[in-house]
C-alpha cells in the first residue's frame, strides 16, 4: 500500500533524513515532524495514516504522544528506538503501539513492517468489514464495537484480537492463533504482550457492561461468548 502518508517523530536530523528518504523512494508520503513540543497538532494537521515513534525526544517522551494520539486516533504507530529492552517494548503496547522496531534497523525491515501494518489495518474484504455476534457489531474499518446504544473505540490491536475471537464466536481460540493474528508474523510475539492487548480490550468491555463477553481458557487461550442476559 503506497501513497500514504506517514508522520516520522524522529530528532536525530541524520536518521530522520534518510528513513525519510528511504521511505519516499517507496512512494510513501513522509512528513518530520519540526516542532516537538506540539507533536499532536502536526498530527492532527497532516492526519497520516500511519505514525513513526521515537521513544526519546524533546520536550516530551514518545510514550506521552502515543498516548496523547491514542485520545483522538486508532491510527497505527510503530515505535523505533535503541531502547529496545523488554520493558520498553512492553510499555509501548501497552499504550497502544501496533509494532516496535529496535535501532540501529534496516530500511527494508522497516518497509516490510509498515507494509504488513498497513494490510492488517486498511485491506479488509469489503465483504468482512463488519462482523456480527448476537447483539455485538465489530466494524473492521472504523476500529469500533457496537452494543446497544455504546459505541466502544479500539485500537487496530484490539480490532484484531476481537476480529479472530468473533470469527470463532463460542469456540476456543488458542493464545498462538491469537497472536500470529496480532503480529502477523514470528518477530516479537510474546504472551506477555497478547496480556496487556487483552487486558486493555477486557477493560473497555468491562466498562460497557461485557465485563464477562471474553473468558479465558486456561493454559489454552480465549473464548468470545455473550453471558446469559446480554
Amino acid at each position: 500500500m503506497q501513497g500514504q502518508k506517514i508522520l516520522l517523530v524522529e530528532d536525530d536530523e541524520k536518521i530522520a533524513r534518510l528513513t525519510k528518504a528511504g521511505l519516499e523512494k517507496w512512494q510513501f508520503q513522509t512528513t518530520v515532524v519540526q516542532d516537538f513540543q506540539h507533536v499532536l497538532a502536526e498530527f492532527q494537521q497532516l492526519q497520516p495514516q500511519l505514525v513513526i515513534l521515537d521513544i526519546s525526544l524533546p520536550f516530551y517522551s514518545g510514550y506521552h504522544w502515543c498516548q496523547e494520539i491514542r485520545k483522538h486516533s486508532t491510527v497505527p504507530i510503530i515505535f523505533l528506538s535503541s531502547a529496545s529492552d523488554k520493558m520498553n517494548m512492553l510499555m509501548a503496547m501497552n499504550l497502544g503501539a501496533d509494532d516496535f522496531i529496535a535501532k540501529p534497523f534496516d530500511l527494508e525491515l522497516l518497509v516490510a513492517k509498515i507494509q504488513a501494518t498497513f494490510r492488517r489495518t486498511y485491506q479488509f474484504n469489503q465483504q468482512e468489514q463488519l462482523l456480527v455476534y448476537r447483539e455485538l457489531s465489530l466494524s473492521l474499518v472504523e476500529h469500533e464495537l457496537y452494543y446497544q446504544q455504546q459505541v466502544i473505540s479500539l485500537t487496530p490491536n484490539e480490532t484484531k484480537l476481537l476480529s479472530q475471537l468473533f470469527l470463532h464466536a463460542e469456540q476456543k481460540v488458542t493464545k498462538e492463533e491469537l497472536m500470529e493474528k496480532l503480529w502477523e508474523s514470528e518477530e516479537f510475539i510474546s504472551k506477555n504482550t497478547l496480556t496487556v492487548n487483552m487486558t486493555r480490550l477486557r477493560k473497555k468491555l468491562a466498562d460497557a457492561g461485557l465485563s464477562h463477553t471474553i473468558q479465558t481458557l486456561k493454559g489454552i487461550g480465549y473464548m468470545l461468548v455473550m453471558p446469559d442476559g446480554k
